[in-house]
């Protein structure tokens, strides 16, 4: 592995021109990947323990905390494997894999069939069902027939992201894509999940403004400010001061509101009413899961029954699996942009897609209920930490596997009252969006054309799944399974708004300079001004001899470009 081995405090003064502390390639000390791994660990508990929870009622487990648990500790030891796939062999960027909710409305829409309803309590199910009714009297064996079914629609659907990324289909299609297309796509990514931040910091504005205001001070008002620590080298105390606040700013800011949150809720000075404010700022609400939670716990495939493939349900999650897939492209220029790599080649992409498929098939395989993608969330974190090392996110990825054994700890991390949550999201979709308009700096906002473009593919983005939202009924072509590919698609903001732009940047006349696309290009392939890294940070690690040795495979689209040794120039 080409990494810079980086352990001694000085290197934390960035480099001239780059923001960063540790770049994509850089490698913290083990105990700040610790630290910092377990922040991005708790940035994502949120989304991916939400997955398990909304599937527990239509998987006919509200009432089986048992089976919960079961099914949140394999989604984060799935998540956690899928992650260290993602950043060893995948696109190698510092992003973290989790549950994905564009798997959530299909999953909703198969399991909604008459045939899958829950039996009501004290009922039998229907005898002219047409499932085996012997395997819905028993009601651990009622929800895992469900699951099978599910697992079987996620691990034939995730073969569409593997074909595609493997095959190089979506590398083709990145030829042609340029800010003009990014920059809705990226914006969107963070606009489009306003209502769910608004609906988890509405809980309490006043603990959601609190952590707002705490990660504005650890992040930016106190990020030149280093704490002065204490250890033990060369058998002597010394004294040295370090970033602490910028490098976990989002840590802090999120702990402090919880530890007041805990406070007020220990002294009764929060509503104990459900209908009342402010109750969900209480961390006493969801303590019976803690309490629920299983000590130990290992998943394995197969846990629920071989998967069971029926073609409406596969076609319903390749919507999904599609959405997914152009969703984690925006994520991947993104994470490249605040992790200081330059915006990654066809090759990566197309092994990134690859290896999020194979994610989604080893997500079917364990039984999670769900697909893996990437986490927008995490992403903007490494804005604000200014941390963007590949090896934090491995380490993330090695803590969700072994806490996911752990289900009483895991089940800790419930109590985070949903308005600290919320201040959260205020400012890490925040920075998502800014990322992506950030991509417009290569364009001629000058341009008429270029206003119009970006104008219409952002507010489209916005209008057209609301209105579907809010019009369900509207889509009705007689096909089931098309009607829920449409609707998927034109519910997801960022296929909206990344597809108009890259229609009308690429059909209404414009020169390359005027659509950026020239120094598009050019930062492409030039890592040395404006990135802290070159494109060496997408290499394969170990393999690369081998692929200098055996020269033929650099023509397949998901290995890198080889470069001549002597000359260091594309071949």
């Amino acid at each position: 592995m080409d990494e810079l081995q980086t352990d001694s405090p000085q290197r934390l003064d960035p480099q001239p021109g780059a923001k960063l502390i540790y770049s994509v390639n850089e490698r913290p000390p083990w105990y700040l990947c610790l630290l910092l791994g377990l922040q991005h660990y708790i940035l994502a508990f949120g989304g991916i323990l939400s997955i398990p929870l909304i599937l527990a009622e239509p998987l006919c487990i509200k009432d089986n905390p048992a089976a919960q648990s079961q099914l949140i500790s394999t989604i984060f030891f799935v998540s956690g494997i899928c992650t260290m796939l993602q950043t060893t062999l995948g696109t190698r960027l510092p992003i973290l894999q989790g549950g994905t909710f564009t798997f959530i409305t299909p999953t909703l829409a198969i399991l909604a069939l008459p045939k899958w309803k829950c039996p009501e309590e004290g009922l039998t199910p229907d005898p002219n069902c047409t499932l085996v009714p012997a395997s819905l009297l028993d009601p651990e064996e009622a929800w895992k027939v469900r699951m099978r079914e599910i697992q079987g629609a996620i691990l034939v659907a995730s073969l569409l992201q593997v074909t595609l990324g493997f095959s190089g289909l979506v590398g083709l299609v990145l030829k042609f894509i340029g800010p003009l297309a990014i920059a809705p796509t990226i914006s969107l990514i963070g606009l489009s999940l306003f209502i769910q931040a608004g609906q988890k910091a509405g809980a309490h504005w006043g603990i959601s403004a609190l952590t707002v205001c705490l990660i504005f001070l650890f992040s930016q008002y106190l990020s030149k400010v280093d704490v002065p620590l204490v250890t033990f080298k060369d058998k002597k105390w010394k004294v040295f001061r370090y970033p602490l606040f910028k490098l976990f700013s989002a840590l802090f800011g999120m702990c402090g509101a919880w530890l007041l949150c805990f406070l007020l809720t220990h002294f009764n000075t929060l509503p104990i009413s459900p209908a009342d404010y402010g109750y969900k700022a209480r961390t006493d609400i969801n303590l019976d899961a803690v309490t629920s939670a299983a000590w130990f716990l290992v998943p394995y495939p197969g846990q629920w029954g071989l998967p069971t493939v029926s073609l409406s349900s596969v076609l319903g999650m390749m919507a999904g699996a599609l959405a997914s897939t152009i969703e984690s492209i925006g994520d991947y220029y993104a994470c490249a942009r605040l992790s200081g790599a330059p915006p990654p080649p066809t090759h990566a992409v197309n092994r990134g897609i690859a290896v999020e498929g194979l994610g989604c098939i080893l997500a079917a395989l364990w039984g999670s209920g769900n697909g893996t993608t990437s986490y927008s969330q995490n992403i903007a974190a490494l804005g604000i930490t200014r941390v963007g090392s590949r090896l934090v996110l491995q380490t993330t990825g090695l803590l969700m596997v072994i806490l996911g054994l752990f289900g009483k700890f895991s089940a800790v991390f419930i109590t985070i009252p949903d308005p600290v949550i919320g201040g959260m999201f205020l400012v890490m979709f925040g920075m998502i969006a800014a990322v992506g308009i950030s991509n417009l700096q290569y364009v001629d906002l000058n341009s008429s054309r270029n206003l119009l473009i970006l104008g219409f593919s952002t507010f489209s983005g916005l209008v057209l799944p609301t209105w579907f939202h809010s019009n369900p009924d509207m889509i009705n072509t007689g096909i089931t399974e098309l009607d829920q590919l449409i609707m998927i698609l034109f519910t997801t903001h960022m296929f909206i708004g990344g597809f108009f732009g890259f229609i009308l940047d690429n059909t209404i006349p414009g020169s390359d300079e005027e659509r950026g696309i020239k120094r598009w290009r050019e930062n492409l392939h030039d890592g040395t001004s404006l990135y802290s890294t070159d494109q060496s940070c997408y290499d394969l690690p170990f393999c690369m001899p081998f692929l200098y040795r055996y020269r033929f495979l650099q023509h397949l689209p998901f290995l890198p470009v080889l470069k001549s040794q002597d000359e260091g120039t594309d071949l």
